[in-house]
């Protein structure tokens, strides 16, 4: 009853192979972070020099719709590419960032640097999305997902305050965003042959895995609305803060961000807590911070605590959606699209409710936007109980269902040992007792003729003393 990834014992989790995994799979996440925000970083610095606060925030919106686009585009581009062209792909995607982030950083007109920009990011996101899936791949297992997330998510933050605070020239800051960009791009073509041999495995399972599709969708229609309806308080917090940027107020690139490295990776830890059993929980506990934070900022309170404690929520949000839908995505058929949803719909409503947010900061009217807030934390409120309540019945079905599938092991390990099955016997007496096939389709599925098949039902019918198919079947489940 595995996923397509396949389960591992809890003692093997970091065995040579699986270490290996780990640290690559922390290594493309990290790029990725780093990456991302680095460029979201220097294209807002870039168009508030010359534009306003409000332009350059409504510029910022736009690049994260379009890298919406760019998520989407992966799945599709695995669809109809095979593996090799995906690479080529990826190098000329590589070069043509590398392009768009030196143009973007000549100044010439608003519209080159928005148009480079956008482009830049579409390509980014679909290096995202990759990055998400081949992540999951490579894990192998659920069992410290979180703590990955966290974990990547802290060095990649580290490395943007390190990248702001040593290099202060743009052209500098593109040249080494460059460099990122192109080891990203060739880590994902390395990470790709173990990818390919996890969707080579998936044919195997494909009925087990339709029951986890429908399963998962349900669970993913609601984290999509949760998720959404949290990126309304922190996307308005966060224009709130790039407001304050823009505008020449503070540096939001200084050692605030500090925090949001420190809370990705406290997130990630206090998130695997009993399987991220009390994730959803923790991280609304989370919200209820960040709508403090919100009165903070609107009431003249200190701006470098409402800043400190922005930095401090949106770091678990952050490690939340992420870790959110890499868990789901495994109990989908398309997890190329479901790995990297949670940065899709974050981005997506980020740039969907800019101009609404802005306007109602704009607006001076502290109650207004108190009041939206207050409706909103309402609505999560709901959603957050109904999330949590939708992942606790999927994964007890779940563990149900696994722990079904090591019984039906064990009790075919008792049943060889006590009739003296060869391996061949055995195999072919599981098949019997838990398929509906016929023998040319056992046959066929286990790459011998169906007279050689006959021949070891005979065999398995002489040593059990059971004549028909159904006494085989009667026999396997009264052995409990």
């Amino acid at each position: 009853m595995d996923s397509i990834f396949g389960k591992i014992k809890k003692s093997d989790v970091f065995n040579k192979e699986n270490r290996a995994s780990y640290i690559t799979a922390v290594a493309l996440m990290s790029l990725f972070t780093f990456t991302f925000l680095g460029a979201e970083f220097l294209f807002v610095n870039v168009i508030s020099r010359t534009v306003s606060g409000d332009r350059s925030v409504n510029a910022q919106s736009y690049a994260l719709g379009v890298s919406v686009v760019g998520f989407a585009l992966y799945p599709l581009f695995c669809r109809i590419f095979k593996e090799k062209l995906l690479s080529v792909i990826s190098v000329i995607s590589a070069i043509i960032s590398v392009a768009c982030l030196f143009l973007m950083c000549r100044h010439s007109t608003y519209t080159l640097t928005l148009g480079t920009g956008l482009v830049l990011f579409l390509i980014l996101g679909v290096f995202g999305s990759a990055v998400f899936y081949k992540a999951v791949c490579l894990l192998k297992n659920n069992e410290f997902l979180a703590r990955l997330v966290g974990l990547s998510y802290m060095l990649g933050i580290l490395l943007q305050i390190a990248n702001n605070n040593l290099i202060h020239a743009d052209m500098s800051e593109a040249g080494v965003l460059s460099v990122f960009v192109l080891l990203l791009s060739v880590m994902l073509i390395k990470a790709g042959k173990s990818c390919a041999a996890s969707t080579a495995s998936e044919g195997n399972t494909q009925g087990e895995n339709n029951k986890k599709d429908n399963s998962g969708l349900k669970i993913g229609v609601v984290l999509v609305l949760f998720v959404a309806l949290m990126t309304c308080i922190f996307g308005t917090l966060d224009n709130a803060v790039t407001l304050y940027h823009a505008n020449g107020v503070a540096n939001i690139g200084q050692w605030h961000r500090i925090f949001l490295a420190l809370s990705g990776l406290l997130a990630g830890f206090l998130f695997d807590v009993a399987k991220r059993k009390y994730m959803g929980v923790i991280m609304y506990c989370v919200m209820i911070l960040s709508t403090a934070c919100l009165v903070i900022l609107q009431f003249a309170g200190p701006f470098s605590a409402g800043l400190a404690v922005f930095y401090l929520s949106a770091g678990f949000f952050a490690v939340f959606f992420t870790a959110s839908f890499m868990e789901l995505s495994q109990y989908t058929n398309t997890p190329q699209l479901w790995a990297g949803l949670g940065r899709a719909v974050n981005n997506l409503v980020a740039m969907a409710i800019s101009g609404g947010s802005l306007a109602l900061l704009n607006s001076g009217n502290n109650i207004a936007i108190i009041t939206g807030e207050l409706l909103l934390f309402v609505l999560t409120s709901i959603t957050a109980l109904i999330y949590t309540v939708k992942r606790r019945e999927l994964f007890e079905r779940l563990d149900a269902a696994e722990k079904e599938a090591v019984s039906s092991s064990e009790r075919l390990e008792r049943l060889s040992e006590k009739f003296s099955f060869t391996p061949r016997e055995a195999e072919v007496f599981g098949l019997l007792v838990s398929t509906e096939d016929g023998l040319q389709t056992i046959a066929d599925n286990l790459f011998i003729s169906r007279r050689t098949l006959e021949r070891y039902v005979s065999a398995i019918y002489e040593k059990t003393g059971v004549k028909t198919r159904i006494g085989l079947i009667s026999l396997f489940n009264n052995n409990r």
